[in-house]
């Protein structure tokens, strides 16, 4: 297994670990993702990954090529699975590293990584990102261009012109004046989330607002 591979299935393993912690109650709470529940979150990640390309191909015909529209549909139908299916799906994802067709292995440890974020976030459990991962997906959403851009979205362009700059994990980005945060919320950042008008710091701080 490759360093990137084994990101991955890290990430997807401490996702189940924490979702077999939650009550019914907390996956039935609105994730980040506007629209859905932290349990249309996890069936998104559930199912995705195993969406065979002609498969993918009918659900996009169906969804009149909407992609955010098809998503949102098919997230919500395999969320009516139950939640003991879509964590043993969770599990086949991290032992096979299936991952959705056409998709790079970078963008599957992003949504890995994102994804749990955008469900601990409202739930009032953040902690600190993976620092072996954030670096990889932070420059992954850092450089991602048309059209990939499409799929899965970010914030690339709003931050061109500025540094970022983590102040909990050795990374970096860009040139110009500096904008400081945690790593999660440059993550957020940078996946297109939103962010807190105290979490953003530096002298870039104010124009990257701006630009919000």
């Amino acid at each position: 297994m490759g360093e990137l591979s084994g990101l991955v299935r890290s990430e997807r393993l401490a996702l189940i670990e924490f979702l077999e912690t939650l009550t019914p109650d907390e996956w039935a709470v609105p994730s980040l993702c506007s629209g859905w529940t932290v349990q249309d979150v996890a069936a998104h990640l559930a199912w995705a990954p195993a969406l065979r390309p002609l498969e993918a191909m009918l659900g996009l015909v169906r969804g009149g090529f909407r992609l955010n529209r098809v998503n949102a549909d098919h997230a919500r139908l395999w969320s009516s699975r139950g939640r003991e299916a879509i964590l043993e799906q969770l599990r086949v994802n991290a032992a096979k590293g299936l991952r959705p067709p056409g998709t790079p292995e970078g963008a599957a440890l992003a949504d890995a990584v994102c994804h749990f974020v955008d469900i601990r976030r409202p739930l009032g459990k953040s902690g600190p990102v993976n620092e072996e991962a954030f670096p990889v997906v932070a420059d992954f959403f850092a450089g991602l261009r048309w059209p990939l851009t499409i799929t899965i979205g970010g914030n690339a362009r709003m931050v061109q012109g500025l540094r970022l700059v983590a102040d909990d994990v050795d990374w970096s980005h860009g040139t110009g004046p500096e904008v400081h945060g945690r790593a999660e919320s440059l993550l957020m950042l940078l996946a297109g989330r939103p962010v807190g008008a105290d979490e953003l710091t530096g002298p870039g701080a104010d124009a990257l607002y701006a630009r919000l």
